[in-house]
């Protein structure tokens, strides 16, 4: 699919491009930004102002709404470089419906699809030397949105201010997870903002997440906030298991984001003929299923990591090791087929890849 935009959107470019300081053989994650972002601006009711400028500070006030209250949701989506040279979006409208469901949950403005798909292809079409086409290299996207009333009382902010920034970026992690059950701290409860990209669920996992790391393990797997007995989420990722040669992760709810990427995973799987199932895993199946040996792999999916397998997970004291990971792993063997699609090495039947 051609992505096209009509929207007249204002240009302010760099003088000089950064992109000679970059070490594509170590980018890292989040390390470097590109040199520009796209605005658009909420007043008065309207989108207005749209542009794009170099990426740099930006000027706010102290009493802006977001900082105090919260108002602030944001998106992660990819685009590809394929082997000719052209640029592909992968499934931007999934992210951008997302988008606007954050929006809504937090009684936030929500963007018409030109502001949020022109903005970003023209920002991408500008800044499309900075895709990078090694293996495993991407443009990761922030799409951003925060409220903006220059006021502290509690209220919902009536202005709020959209961006767009990109980032080239290697693997979000190196080596497999250890990850440790959290039964004490929670991310979501029902009624909560859980299926949201809210700020704010990401803020309140760092000290739990401190707290695993000081133990020795790289993150957590969030059980649910009334019982800690089922699985929810890993870190900042979906979580998948695989039990008896069934690809099995937790049903979708509000206290559960609706991952592209675990969708796009699912998909997969099942054009592999691999058996799904979406519904509730209890930490004691996890265990039962180690002890009987038919555990065969943990992996938590997400639009950074992609696909980042777990080698071991601590639960009540203990440790429990998974089996080695190696190509025949389905987690493997589903990463490297989404490398493929993405990079126009193998057919996109699903309709996922979006020319800018």
């Amino acid at each position: 699919m051609i992505a096209t935009d009509t929207m007249n959107i204002e240009v302010k470019k760099v003088k000089r491009s950064r992109l000679s300081e970059v070490d594509q053989k170590n980018l890292g994650f989040g390390k470097y930004f590109s040199d520009h972002i796209f605005v658009s601006d909420f007043t008065k009711g309207q989108w207005r102002n749209s542009r794009i400028i170099p990426y740099g500070k930006l000027e706010m006030s102290p009493a802006m709404s977001a900082l105090h209250y919260g108002q602030s949701i944001f998106e992660g989506m990819k685009a590809y470089r394929y082997e000719n040279g052209d640029i592909y979006l992968s499934r931007p409208l999934d992210n951008f419906k997302r988008f606007n469901v954050s929006a809504e949950r937090m009684a936030m403005a929500t963007l018409p699809e030109e502001v949020f798909m022109d903005g970003l292809l023209s920002l991408l079409r500008l800044d499309k030397e900075w895709v990078p086409s090694g293996d495993g290299s991407s443009l990761y996207i922030r799409p951003l949105l925060y409220a903006t009333d220059e006021y502290i009382g509690v209220k919902i902010s009536d202005d709020y201010q959209f961006i767009v920034m990109t980032s080239p970026v290697g693997s979000y992690y190196s080596q497999p997870l250890k990850v440790l059950v959290e039964t004490k701290y929670t991310r979501a409860v029902p009624g909560g903002v859980g299926f949201a990209k809210v700020s704010g669920n990401y803020g309140r996992s760092h000290y739990p997440t401190k707290l695993a790391k000081e133990k020795g393990y790289d993150q957590v797997i969030w059980t649910d906030g009334y019982s800690h007995k089922y699985l929810e989420e890993s870190g900042t990722m979906n979580v998948m298991c695989v039990i008896n040669d069934v690809l099995v992760t937790p049903e979708l709810g509000d206290t559960i984001l609706k991952g592209v990427t675990r969708d796009s995973v699912l998909t997969i799987a099942r054009d592999f003929g691999v058996k799904v199932e979406e519904r509730k895993i209890s930490v004691d199946e996890l265990v039962d299923s180690h002890k009987k040996g038919i555990l065969q792999e943990i992996f938590g999916v997400g639009t950074a990591a992609t696909i980042a397998p777990i080698c071991l997970f601590g639960y009540n004291e203990k440790d429990y090791k998974l089996p080695p990971i190696t190509d025949k792993n389905l987690g493997r063997r589903i990463k490297k087929e989404l490398a493929d699609i993405r990079r126009g090495k193998s057919p996109d039947k699903h309709g996922w890849m979006y020319k800018v």
